[in-house]
């Protein structure tokens, strides 16, 4: 199994590396998701440590059921041979109805197959009201034409 583009990384690839990260994460489909890593694929993701595509889908489906109306945009911070670092910001609400942006960066680490065998990601949550929220287009694929975290000031 493979998934281009594959390392090296030009700044074209890493971004589109990024949005395809990006997309399969906003479908918020566990097991398509998991797909995108290596079997044995080591994260952090916070406090959280855990390896395989298995661990990765759990993980995925806990998150969704508590992060309702999830939506998230990506940005490539930098990138070498096979890493890319990447920003991040994404919005959701909790089952009380409060909403939350949560900013973040991601340190990734692909095979040569442009599988992902190394996540790291660190996440901070800030309550925001609806009124701010900048994230409001229909659930699933973010619109090409909706601006990206540099342009939303983010």
């Amino acid at each position: 199994m493979s998934r281009p583009p594959f390392p090296p990384f030009t700044q074209e690839t890493a971004a589109q590396k990024a949005r395809m990260a990006e997309d399969a994460w906003n479908s918020r489909d566990p097991e398509k998701v998991a797909l995108a890593y290596t079997p044995d694929s080591q994260w952090r993701n916070r406090a959280d440590f855990f390896a395989g595509r298995g661990a990765i889908a759990e993980f995925l489906q806990r998150k969704w059921a508590q992060e309702i109306e999830y939506r998230l945009i990506k940005e490539v911070w930098a990138f070498t041979d096979n890493r890319i670092a990447v920003r991040f910001a994404y919005e959701w609400r909790d089952d009380g109805n409060n909403w939350f942006r949560s900013y973040g960066n991601e340190n990734w680490e692909f095979d040569e197959a442009g599988l992902m065998r190394r996540r790291l990601a660190s996440i901070n949550d800030l309550a925001i009201a609806d009124s701010e929220r900048k994230f409001r287009w229909p659930q699933g694929r973010r619109p090409d034409d909706h601006p990206g975290l540099s342009d939303l000031g983010l």
